[in-house]
């Protein structure tokens, strides 16, 4: 079911995924059902790769839109499209899925995610660093992102990757 508000756009779907959301964007896709999915293939109704999710992702962050939010309930899964909304106007947490979400984007295109790159994502001035840097410091202590490498004494080389990596 696709129902399109002024604000958001809601997809709901019957079912739970076979991997849990926050793997989205990584995970390699799995099928419930591998003849149906091969029909579909085959007929081009879908594509094998799996890599919906992170075109999504990849446009929502070329906007500057809010990250897609996914949640998934006893029966169904619903992903939540937002409409721009200035970042003074985004959630801590709408601001810390974006950082999660940009840090796999950045992974699966074998890149790590930098002060400088989640500026960029979210069109922060370089002199805001600190803003970027308050937002990674949210998602750590949420535990989604890590630095890529511990030893790494210096703030401003840091690079950060999701914590599953």
């Amino acid at each position: 079911m696709v129902e399109i508000f002024q604000d958001r756009i809601e997809i709901t779907n019957p079912g739970t995924p076979l991997i849990h959301t926050l793997r989205f964007l990584d995970e390699p896709p799995k099928s419930r059902n591998e003849v149906m999915a091969a029909l579909m293939r085959r007929l081009n109704i879908c594509e094998e790769r799996g890599s919906g999710i992170d075109k999504v992702v990849f446009s929502i962050e070329v906007f500057q839109l809010p990250a897609p939010e996914f949640r998934v309930t006893d029966n169904h899964t619903q992903v939540t499209l937002f409409a721009h909304q200035p970042f003074n106007a985004m959630s801590k947490n709408d601001k810390v899925r974006a950082c999660y979400q940009h840090s796999c984007l950045c992974w699966v295109s074998n890149s790590q995610m930098t002060n400088a790159s989640l500026r960029n994502r979210f069109g922060i001035a370089e002199k805001n660093y600190a803003i970027a840097s308050r937002i990674i410091a949210d998602a750590i202590a949420e535990g989604l992102i890590k630095a890529h490498d511990p030893s790494n004494l210096s703030k401003k080389h840091t690079k950060y990757v999701p914590f599953w990596a």
